[in-house]
């Protein structure tokens, strides 16, 4: 009975917490992609002759691109499902170019944190983001036995 009663409370909170993790992960996200977005020319500067990424002015305006629309559509709850694979993409590249050298520590730019990111964007993309966004507002927790 306690565990039944336990289990409801719990299962209540799981609304609660895909729309927590969709504003966390959209927080974390702009920062980033506020960077890219004022000195572009720096970015692809740094991804071609730092990281030795092909094509670094595409792919920052790729990586920028993908960030600012995570933003939004996190923030809206609206198509969390297909923004969360391209962010996972995203982190990724971070994770291989920038971060494994470094270790896992946060506090040595290791990746640890795009880690994290990636996990959350991996719950978010197979749980969906919730009733609490406008994809939940249209498909009431489900649309076709998909869930939002």
């Amino acid at each position: 009975m306690l565990k039944e009663k336990m289990e409801m409370v719990l299962d209540k909170g799981q609304d609660l917490s895909l729309l927590f993790l969709r504003l966390i992960l959209a927080y974390g996200f702009y920062g980033p992609m506020m960077s890219k977005w004022t000195d572009m020319g720096a970015v692809a500067k740094w991804f071609g002759e730092e990281l030795g990424l092909p094509f670094p002015l595409l792919n920052a305006y790729m990586a920028a691109s993908t960030e600012a629309l995570g933003v939004v559509l996190l923030t809206l709850g609206l198509g969390v499902r297909f923004i969360s694979l391209p962010l996972m993409v995203v982190m990724v590249v971070a994770i291989t170019t920038v971060h494994i050298g470094n270790g896992f520590s946060a506090g040595d730019n290791g990746f640890e944190i795009p880690l994290y990111y990636m996990l959350m964007l991996f719950a978010l993309a197979t749980h969906g983001g919730g009733k609490w966004g406008i994809d939940g507002l249209f498909c009431k927790k489900s649309c076709d036995g998909v869930q939002v």
